[in-house]
């Protein structure tokens, strides 16, 4: 008889089938702030093209980045996809982090997490999923993630309402998910890689590590 699968089952089935992955894929905090708005409509591959041209360039750095023009940064992340608007995007974070705190990162994190998320939020195009990566990624805030593996895995599995909206779906894992903010990041990379490996568009259901747990259809 198959089981129902709950957060904190899907968290042990996928850890035991992928690994740790340690995520997010960056060497510092302003690295992943970086990757954080360039990952957005785009895969990894394409986000490290342009983080490594950015480094060829010494500007992998927020203050930096400031300084460029926007021809100049669009071209040095083309390969990231939709270069122009993530140019303009990126340039509204930079100059959010570096005009805050006299650009001392280390002290948002004596801010609320609402707080923060409150201030992101108003940068000119910067989403939830993008806020809430570098929350967590790069101030490790204990604050969940959900992108469209997230969405497509909860509409599969019936995990909550099919119509369920970003902050339901984020309340829903966060009410569920037991441990604190290395686990959260945790599910969210091991979810990445299921969307990537089995939960596609066309799913391999078959081979899936989470097929022996039934779905609410």
């Amino acid at each position: 008889m198959r089981k129902k699968l709950t957060i904190n089952i899907l968290y042990r089935e996928l850890l035991r089938h992928f690994g740790r992955q340690y995520w997010w894929p960056g060497d510092t905090r302003e690295e992943i702030i970086i990757g954080a708005v360039l990952t957005q409509n785009t895969n990894w591959a394409n986000v490290e093209k342009a983080i490594n041209n950015l480094k060829k360039n010494n500007c992998l750095n927020l203050g930096k980045i400031v300084k460029l023009n926007k021809r100049e940064l669009a071209a040095f992340i083309k390969p990231s996809g939709y270069f122009n608007i993530k140019a303009e995007r990126l340039m509204y974070v930079a100059e959010f982090f570096v005009n805050s705190f006299d650009y001392n990162l280390k002290k948002w994190e004596k801010i609320d997490t609402v707080e923060m998320r409150e201030q992101l939020l108003k940068v000119k195009g910067v989403g939830e999923e993008t806020t809430d990566s570098i929350l967590n990624y790069a101030f490790d805030k204990k604050i969940f993630v959900v992108d469209a593996y997230t969405k497509r895995l909860n509409f599969r599995h019936k995990l909550t309402d099919d119509n369920a909206n970003y902050g339901e779906l984020q309340k829903f894992f966060s009410d569920n998910l037991k441990g604190g903010v290395e686990d959260y990041k945790e599910l969210h990379a091991l979810i990445v890689m299921l969307g990537k490996n089995y939960c596609k568009p066309q799913p391999r259901c078959k081979f899936c590590p989470l097929n022996k747990y039934y779905k609410d259809v």
